[in-house]
């Protein structure tokens, strides 16, 4: 399996993360807007800050670590919950505003 931490892949994710913070991207796996792109790579406490995601997990597809294509922004939180297996589907958009 290819090192997560390999200079490129550093470079690689500094540029995705610069790209999503300037877009203001949402989280891909929940859909919502809280990702805290503000916060360091390494404040584990923080749920909400960035991470990048792989839509196809390394531990399954090492060949696209390096892949932009395979890019998600996430929120560590939702990154985590859900480890190297597919994204729970969300609801959707719904009919109307329920209160």
């Amino acid at each position: 399996m290819t090192r997560k931490t390999t200079r490129q892949f550093v470079k690689d994710r500094a540029a995705f993360r610069a790209e999503c913070a300037e877009a203001q991207a949402a989280c891909w796996i929940c859909g919502a807007d809280h990702i805290d792109y503000d916060a360091p790579h390494d404040d584990y406490q923080n749920d909400d800050r960035f991470e990048l995601d792989h839509f196809y997990p390394v531990s399954t597809h090492p060949e696209l670590q390096h892949d932009p294509a395979n890019f998600r922004p996430s929120a560590a939180g939702c990154n985590n919950d859900r480890g190297n297996g597919p994204p729970r589907p969300g609801l959707g958009i719904p009919s109307q505003a329920w209160t």
